[in-house]
């Protein structure tokens, strides 16, 4: 299994709630996600980042499968990308 995560810093004045909406969006409908969560930051402290994304897939085939999805391109990746200011993102294997 590989575990997908990623934390986004919003542009001033995007609702975090909002975000998470769009993000959660994708489940049950990207075929490739197992397990899914969403969680917003908050503290809010000078280093803190606005939302997090954890995705479960099975393998890097689905992965990659995942990153190309349409949905996931289309709907997700483009609100993410007009509203983001900067995101951080690690992929890593679970046992």
């Amino acid at each position: 299994m590989v575990r997908h995560v990623v934390m986004f810093k919003m542009k001033e004045g995007v609702s975090k709630q909002e975000t998470a909406r769009v993000l959660k969006s994708m489940d049950g409908v990207c075929p490739q996600i197992r397990e899914m969560e969403v969680g917003i930051d908050f503290l809010q402290s000078e280093r803190s980042y606005d939302v997090i994304l954890s995705v479960l897939v099975d393998d890097e085939v689905a992965l990659e499968a995942y990153q190309n999805d349409l949905y996931h391109c289309n709907v997700v990746k483009k609100f993410m990308h007009a509203n983001r200011v900067s995101s951080v993102a690690v992929d890593y294997y679970v046992d």
